[in-house]
């Protein structure tokens, strides 16, 4: 079965629903310190009715009805076991240029590089390559992220400033297989092997 890459906002939220362990490779051209690491992150589909996508576009002037919906992410320490902090949640709403859906801008209710809500514009390319570009007040990031499988992703990204490219970032993201999936393996196992 051929992998179809999502092509919509949307679709890249639902296809990305779930709980992802990322590695993520991080590299400073100033004196900060590495950033390298693994996490968590936990996606959850917002739909349009949903009170944060109203809030969001309200605050950035936007018409909450031009809203499809969009997808909250939480980050969590790897090896962290407690329920995830909201604190650390990003909401994005997905506001697209037509009924296509292929280009748009991107609501956050808080940007990763600096943590103050944002508009960023997205497009997908041809080959179902994400690309978002964000405006901060002292930097311009740049982020690209696409499927290598259902379960697999890649997503690199830079930082730059009026000196130039600050900081790069890679990361390969591993959907983590859920605990009602993996008890059904299981149990398919089990059966499995009474069959013997």
């Amino acid at each position: 079965m051929q992998f179809i890459s999502p092509m919509t906002m949307m679709d890249f939220f639902r296809k990305s629903e779930g709980t992802w362990y990322i590695q993520r490779h991080v590299h400073h051209f100033d004196l900060v310190a590495d950033e390298s690491g693994e996490s968590n992150l936990i996606v959850r589909v917002v739909e349009p009715t949903d009170p944060r996508v109203k809030a969001a576009c309200e605050e950035q002037g936007i018409d909450p009805a031009k809203a499809r919906g969009g997808a909250s992410f939480i980050w969590q320490d790897n090896l962290d076991d407690r329920q995830p902090n909201p604190d650390y949640a990003a909401v994005l709403i997905d506001i697209p240029d037509d009924e296509k859906g292929w280009t748009g801008k991107l609501i956050r209710d808080r940007g990763y590089v600096e943590k103050i809500p944002v508009i960023s514009r997205y497009w997908f390319g041809k080959d179902g390559i994400l690309t978002i570009d964000t405006e901060y007040d002292n930097n311009q990031g740049q982020e690209r992220c696409w499927f290598i499988n259902d379960d697999f992703r890649v997503r690199i990204g830079t930082v730059q400033t009026i000196n130039g490219v600050n900081l790069v970032s890679y990361c390969s993201e591993r959907r983590c297989v859920s605990d009602e999936k993996l008890q059904a393996m299981i149990q398919q196992n089990l059966a499995r092997e009474t069959i013997h």
